[in-house]
């Protein structure tokens, strides 16, 4: 990881910081003969952002189900616009073979999807920094909200949505999809149940802070819009890093900084602290503090305390993207590609319908859909994807700045540290703003 100077920490700090006393929390398309569903009975789907991840796997995942349709899609890159349209509607013609599908409209401006009234709910699938903005839209236009993760750019945004949530009876899931994963889901209720003993320590490896983009500008290209693409951040010249065009098949970089999203500490940690508070069970709490390796170049090493006294640890341990739990009577590592114990036997136990169970789901985006039918939280509900993601924006805090946090969940306030405070929040562009709940 790139560190800066202590004059680069404050410029940064400048750029994000805002006033002091305005830290203010804040009918269908007919498908072919394959839907089981009424056309009345269908919930239309909309996309805000048609990246990568979207055009790649994720509006297949929303297409294969029986009772929802995608009808919309916007972003302020028209070449990756029009793919996705390509992809979606080939794929429910021929793929799902409804030749019969009337196609998608599309939109450059999220508020015209938004105004669009046939259109029932929405996949924002942005860059971080336009999460909150758009979720928060969205609810207010009375559609539910799938969300990527992380949930939110910064911790007063996650608030905002919680609250924008509860407020607009709106049902809010988090991408975090490794909650309707099988192995993650039984490590969590092993640990609740208390076979590894009393837990007195967790392991998190997951990748880099974020830092500041210092990436050198370049022509805009004509088919898109830079100035909306940039939106609350602050100005900045274009890079095909941050926004790479559609012929383009790596994945584009402005995760790694921290004006856009939060490096690896959020792509990733929104996945593996999210199932370290899962089993926990501090699903609406977090750590009380964090503290930093001594070493200012560090990219590991922070480490965390919960009221309890257990510690959590952001360390490589050797196994790629996982998570690792320690108890008094053994021990358990759970990534995407194994679930397995010290001593082996534990996780072949099987949980008891007595004992402590976690939410079921067994497919992230039915869950969702579910819950809007039943007017139900779904298994990442706003608030859990909003600790999660405060863990992982505290830690680029603590990293950035190379020093230790008081972090109080209750108030969701860091003490006795007005500088670290301001990182809380950011400075938003104008037009642009976090609007009120």
């Amino acid at each position: 990881m790139k560190k800066t100077g202590n004059q680069s920490r404050r410029s940064f700090i400048r750029d994000t910081a805002i006033a002091t006393g305005s830290f203010v929390v804040l009918p269908s398309l007919i498908l072919g003969s394959k839907s089981c569903a009424a056309p009345s009975d269908r919930i239309n789907l909309g996309f805000i952002g048609t990246g990568k991840l979207v055009r790649g796997e994720l509006f297949k995942r929303f297409a294969a189900l029986p009772d929802v349709q995608i009808t919309a899609g916007c972003d302020v890159d028209s070449e990756k616009l029009a793919d996705f349209k390509q992809k979606v509607e080939k794929h429910y013609r021929e793929e799902l073979e409804m030749p019969d599908f009337k196609g998608i409209k599309t939109y450059e401006q999220y508020e015209e999807l938004l105004a669009d009234k046939s259109v029932d709910a929405v996949i924002v699938a942005t860059p971080d920094h336009w999460h909150a903005i758009i979720s928060i839209a969205a609810m207010k236009a009375g559609k539910d909200v799938y969300c990527e993760k992380p949930l939110t750019h910064t911790i007063v945004e996650g608030r905002a949505m919680v609250d924008a949530a509860r407020k607009y009876e709106r049902v809010v899931q988090t991408g975090s999809m490794q909650r309707s994963w099988d192995d993650f889901r039984h490590a969590s209720e092993l640990v609740l149940n208390g076979y590894l003993g009393d837990i007195n320590k967790v392991l998190v490896n997951v990748g880099d802070p974020g830092i500041p983009c210092d990436l050198p500008g370049e022509d805009v290209p004509e088919y898109l819009n830079w100035d909306r693409w940039i939106g609350p951040a602050q100005m900045r010249e274009y890079s095909p890093v941050l926004s790479p065009p559609v012929t383009n098949q790596e994945w584009p970089r402005w995760r790694s900084y921290l004006e856009f999203g939060g490096g690896g500490i959020t792509d990733w940690g929104a996945h593996m602290f999210d199932i370290a508070q899962w089993g926990l069970g501090m699903d609406d709490t977090g750590p009380v503090s964090l503290t930093p390796p001594e070493d200012p170049a560090a990219t590991r090493g922070m480490h965390y305390v919960y009221t309890n006294g257990i510690e959590m640890v952001h360390e490589d341990f050797g196994r790629g993207w996982a998570v690792r739990f320690i108890g008094t009577e053994g021990s358990l590592d759970v990534s995407r590609g194994f679930l397995e114990s010290d001593p082996e036997n534990i996780v072949q136990a099987v949980i008891k319908d007595t004992e402590k169970r976690t939410q079921f789901s067994d497919n992230h985006y039915a869950d969702w859909i579910k819950a809007i039918r039943n007017r139900t939280k779904p298994v990442a509900d706003v608030e859990i994807g909003h600790r999660t993601a405060t863990i992982c924006n505290l830690t680029n805090i603590s990293y950035f700045l190379n020093r230790p946090l008081k972090w109080d969940p209750d108030t969701e306030s860091i003490l006795d540290d007005p500088e670290a405070g301001i990182l809380l929040t950011k400075n938003y562009r104008q037009p642009y703003s976090l609007q009120n709940v």
